[in-house]
């Protein structure tokens, strides 16, 4: 009987499945190393680490460290505002209505004072 062949794809989800300890604490040990086992380039990375945020309705600091990510990697404000939009189908209005803000706010722009403004 031959062997079967094991994609990486399915290697990696066996391992996550099953919480491996070795191979989390890899992938947890640095961003570098993380970046590397996902097959995302530097922005896909950043802004599904984004998306993430968006998702868990992280506060404002919280956005900052990913943010300056996106940026390295060359993302634009129009990409980093496009994750919101992205995400609205699977996360919902309200979800994403509670992070523009948050995320205004740590791209330097206070949403509060801007809509003020117009009144």
């Amino acid at each position: 009987m031959g062997r079967v062949a094991v994609k990486r794809h399915e290697t990696t989800l066996c391992k996550v499945a099953i919480a491996d300890e070795a191979y989390v604490d890899e992938l947890l040990s640095s961003d570098r190393v993380n970046l590397t086992a996902s097959a995302l380039d530097a922005k896909a990375h950043a802004l599904v680490r984004l998306g993430a945020l968006i998702a868990i309705d992280a506060e404002t600091p919280a956005y900052m460290w990913t943010l300056e990510s996106a940026r390295r990697a060359g993302a634009s404000n129009d990409e980093i505002v496009g994750c919101l939009l992205a995400v609205m189908p699977t996360l919902g209005v309200a979800r994403v209505v509670s992070a523009a803000p948050k995320l205004a706010l740590a791209l330097g722009f206070d949403v509060a004072t801007a809509l003020e403004a117009l009144n």
